[in-house]
């Protein structure tokens, strides 16, 4: 039964087995809704660039965010120097909060739940961006996101091809083997001009710490959906510039793109559209079959929110989680010196029963 004093907390184990047990793909569509739900009243957040700490090596940030009800943080790294050292280049927690109360009523881990919802927000925007009959995915990087990214474009957007390179053969290799049975048929390539062949959609995840062209602008055909989200901090980019040129770009958080996203290389002033806009009708995604859309996606703090919100209430179903002793529920709210000594005497009382 829940308790004041305790808050539902739930770990990386737990966190696998409660995907394993609703399936990777259900888990990403069902973050998607959420994030579209979320995306719908955007206008009732509160919004900030994420508060970033920036190394030579990498990054840290912390992603708030509230709609007035609830309020929600996430800490996440960026590392990329970290996969040559046996580490993940990213990692996270994330923390709900009561805004009534300050309680905060769920921590939990969120890298794994970090990988659900940036293919849940990719798959989002894919499916109001995207060519009509889109079933071919380019993926280029095939690391940690990559799996995810291609189940959920599948699930939530038709696609059942999936054409995959990375610059590390290795990387392809486990993408290929972790994708099959999936129901996608999965094709690797040697380089990218080979995978955007016959591509409708191109997604781009590498971990990079640079400005690289991991996608030039002579392999990106008209009418084709891009999502370009490798991009998380300044300096690091992956598309030639020509490509922003040419395509109709759509972000999540301007002031936060403009300085971590594909468009940092742009005007500040130039000008782009927002997803939240076309998920709420004001404004046209695509506009024409040869338009091309780029999602700019560099993550923001709302869609963390929205799959913080979703694990929430997954837990109402499953007993994937424990209870942390987390707040202080003195007696008398004011007597918490009080409830700190009289630990003393349930202390002196459990040594008793010790030596009895």
């Amino acid at each position: 039964m829940k308790t004041l004093n305790t808050v539902p907390f739930v770990s990386v184990e737990n966190m696998m087995r409660l995907v394993l047990e609703l399936g990777i793909e259900t888990c990403i569509e069902q973050i998607a809704e959420y994030v579209e739900a979320d995306f719908a009243k955007w206008e009732q957040f509160d919004k900030c660039p994420r508060i970033a700490s920036h190394s030579d090596v990498g990054v840290i940030e912390l992603m708030p965010t509230s709609d007035g009800v609830d309020y929600g943080f996430k800490y996440v790294n960026g590392h990329p120097k970290n996969m040559k050292e046996g580490l993940q280049t990213v990692t996270a927690f994330g923390l709900l909060a009561s805004v009534y109360t300050g309680y905060p009523t769920l921590l939990t881990e969120m890298t794994i739940l970090t990988a659900l919802r940036t293919a849940a927000t990719s798959a989002v925007a894919t499916k109001y961006l995207a060519p009509r009959g889109a079933r071919t995915l380019a993926m280029i990087g095939n690391g940690a996101q990559s799996e995810f990214q291609a189940l959920g474009l599948k699930r939530v957007c038709g696609i059942d091809t999936v054409r995959l390179f990375d610059i590390d053969p290795e990387a392809t290799q486990k993408c290929a083997a972790n994708l099959a049975g999936s129901g996608l048929k999965v094709i690797s390539c040697a380089t990218a001009e080979e995978a955007v062949i016959g591509a409708h959609v191109i997604t781009t995840c590498t971990a990079d710490k640079r400005n690289a062209t991991v996608l030039s602008d002579n392999l990106v055909g008209a009418g084709v959906h891009i999502n370009a989200i490798g991009g998380d901090c300044p300096g690091k980019t992956e598309l030639q510039r020509d490509i922003l040129d040419r395509a109709d770009i759509f972000v999540e958080y301007p002031e936060q793109t403009r300085v971590e996203g594909e468009i940092q290389v742009l005007d500040a002033d130039y000008p782009v559209k927002e997803l939240w806009q076309v998920i709420t009708g004001q404004i046209e995604g695509r506009t024409s079959t040869d338009t091309i859309t780029l999602f700019d996606g560099v993550g923001f703090a709302i869609e963390d929110f929205s799959a913080l919100r979703w694990l929430r209430d997954a837990l109402n179903m499953s007993s994937k989680f424990v209870d942390l002793d987390m707040i202080a529920d003195p007696d008398e709210p004011r007597d918490l010196f009080g409830m700190v000594m009289r630990e003393v005497g349930r202390m002196e009382e459990a040594e008793r029963g010790k030596a009895a």
